[in-house]
C-alpha cells in the first residue's frame, strides 16, 4: 500500500529535493492531497499540532496501520514528509 501511495503522489505532484524516509517530499495543493488521502486510499486524520504559524503537522493513518505524516501550509500546499506502516495509537478513546 505505502510503495502504492507514493508511486501515485509522485506521478502526479511536485517534488521539493530534501532528504526523508521516503526519499523525497511529495507536495500537491492542500485540496488534493487531502482529498487524496480520505478518499482514494481511507485514511483519516488522527492528529494533528501547530509548527509555527503557517505549518500545521498532521499524522493519517487507515486502518490497516498504514500512517502519512503531512506538513500542511498556510499558502494552500500540502506535502508528505514520512510514511511508514503498524501505527499504534496509544490514546485513550472516548466511547461516547
Amino acid at each position: 500500500m505505502l510503495k502504492w501511495l507514493a508511486v501515485v503522489f509522485l506521478s502526479s505532484a511536485s517534488m521539493v529535493g530534501a532528504t526523508t524516509p521516503i526519499g523525497e517530499v511529495i507536495c500537491a495543493p492542500s485540496d488534493e492531497m487531502l482529498s487524496r488521502l480520505a478518499q482514494q486510499y481511507g485514511s483519516e486524520r488522527q492528529a494533528s499540532g501547530l509548527r509555527g504559524r503557517e505549518q500545521v503537522m498532521e499524522v493519517w493513518t487507515d486502518d490497516r496501520g498504514d500512517w502519512t505524516m503531512v506538513v500542511r501550509y498556510a499558502s494552500g500546499t500540502s506535502c508528505i514528509v514520512a510514511m511508514g506502516e503498524h501505527w499504534i495509537d496509544f490514546a485513550p478513546h472516548d466511547p461516547a
